[in-house]
């Protein structure tokens, strides 16, 4: 039991350490930049599912893309600084559409699952991660990742919006700030919310007000019905907060994972489901409606899968991706040992890896038929989650998604355009095309090969600089 305590004890240590060390960044973007930065030579798959373009040239001027295309049809300004990429592959910058920066990857984060409030009091967790979202951003650009939907959360994680006001190095952020919740959930702090109780409808217009003035990009309802609950009556508040959101002027996210709330959703008006379908599998009617209805499904078909990991104590080695890019305080929690009063009984590992693997089994069904249909893919990771780590957890989730049957082009398409769409930022970035943002990923081997290779990072440029690895 000591040594258990003692190794909880360190990897908070650890984390509080490197954040102190990594600080909030200092590389601001500079008043009206006009450098020109050329990269040349690479193969460039540009993420609107157009044909590779070979020996490629990027022009760009600040932090947007001037001109781009073969290199015989661009014309290389004189005063610019140029990279050559020959041999390399460049995508956009890999977007992760479901995201929470208010938890850590591990139970600290999720006492809901598993309490470890004794060793890790929550309040103290959560403004560490407040102090601290510079390591989880570090760890996305190191993955490839440009770009987060931070769909529920503290009201701070919608300040994360505006960081890079002042660290150019920070990724870039949408977030929806806390969610409207269909159940009286009680994983909040003395301070702040992160999940608002729909009790009435002036609870739920309050809510939706108040987080459309703070900023939030979106609207987000967790929508969970018990079955002691009154569905209709929820029902009922769901509509009102979609009308509520509607009159915002934002758009409305959804996490719904039954087929019958996911049905309802969309006739209610979401724009985005995140969470794919799990209970059973999609019929022809939700097929039609969400194709209809232009909704964007993002199914996170390996989340349950790391709280089975974590569980299970497989540490950082047992995860089903590599983890340089996650910091070592992170890293230290995944490692640690659970206090032993606090470990499940196997049985119930057992059963719930039952679950687990029914769950991703229809899940991969699901996104079958949902892309077959000619409904938008997005791809998003829900990390944060106990074992789906800020970061790298977007590539197990691409592999899935090509276990679903998509091909390694349709995935990368999943994971930058369509998932820039989710996150409502579709016409700045998710492509690599003239006037987008210049947010790019530069790989050492082909991602239309295998979209294994997206995990292939060399380098990463935002908003036309080079981001990772550090100069």
């Amino acid at each position: 039991m000591t040594g258990a305590v003692s190794k909880l004890k360190l990897a908070a240590v650890l984390i509080l350490l490197l954040a102190s060390a990594c600080g909030t960044g200092t590389d601001a973007p500079e008043a009206g930049d006009d450098v020109v930065r050329v990269y040349r030579g690479a193969t460039l798959v540009d993420g609107t599912g157009a044909d590779p373009v070979e020996n490629s040239v990027i022009v760009v001027r600040g932090d947007r893309i001037e001109a781009v295309g073969p290199a015989d049809a661009i014309a290389i300004p004189d005063s610019a600084a140029v990279e050559q990429l020959e041999g390399m592959w460049v995508i956009p910058g890999l977007v992760d559409a479901h995201v929470h920066f208010g938890q850590s990857g591990w139970f600290d984060g999720r006492p809901d699952a598993l309490d470890l409030r004794g060793y890790h009091p929550y309040d103290e967790v959560v403004s560490r991660l407040a102090a601290s979202p510079e390591l989880f951003s570090d760890a996305y650009l190191c993955s490839g990742v440009t770009s987060v939907f931070d769909v529920g959360g503290y009201g701070w994680t919608v300040d994360l919006q505006n960081r890079r006001e002042t660290d150019a190095r920070f990724v870039r952020v949408a977030a929806t700030g806390p969610l409207l919740s269909t159940i009286d959930f009680w994983l909040n702090t003395e301070d702040d919310r992160q999940f608002i109780f729909m009790a009435d409808s002036a609870a739920v217009r309050d809510a939706v007000r108040k987080t459309a003035d703070r900023g939030a990009a979106a609207i987000k309802i967790w929508y969970i019905v018990p079955p002691a609950q009154d569905s209709a009556a929820v029902l009922d508040l769901v509509r009102y907060a979609a009308r509520e959101t509607k009159a915002s002027g934002l758009p409305l996210v959804i996490h719904a994972t039954g087929l019958w709330e996911a049905t309802a959703a969309i006739k209610a008006g979401a724009d985005v489901l995140v969470h794919g379908v799990f209970d059973v599998e999609v019929d022809d009617g939700f097929l039609e409606l969400a194709r209809d209805a232009g909704i964007i499904y993002v199914p996170t078909l390996t989340v349950t899968e790391g709280y089975l990991n974590v569980f299970s104590q497989v540490g950082m080695e047992g995860l089903p991706y590599p983890g340089a890019c996650v910091d070592e305080g992170t890293r230290a929690l995944l490692d640690s040992e659970l206090p032993a009063e606090w470990r499940p009984p196997g049985e119930v590992v057992t059963r719930y890896g039952e679950f687990v693997a029914t769950n991703r089994a229809i899940g991969i069904e699901n996104l079958r038929r949902v892309h077959e249909a000619g409904i938008t893919v997005a791809m998003g990771s829900d990390a944060g989650n106990p074992g789906t780590l800020h970061g790298p957890s977007i590539h197990y989730e691409a592999q899935a998604f090509q276990e679903a049957g998509m091909s390694a082009a349709e995935v990368l398409v999943a994971a930058t355009r369509n998932a820039a769409l989710a996150m409502g930022w579709g016409t700045e970035l998710g492509t690599v095309e003239e006037g987008k943002l210049a947010d790019f990923v530069v790989l050492r081997a082909d991602p239309l090969a295998d979209a294994a290779n997206l995990r292939e990072v060399a380098r990463v440029v935002l908003g036309g600089r080079r981001v990772w690895p550090l100069e």
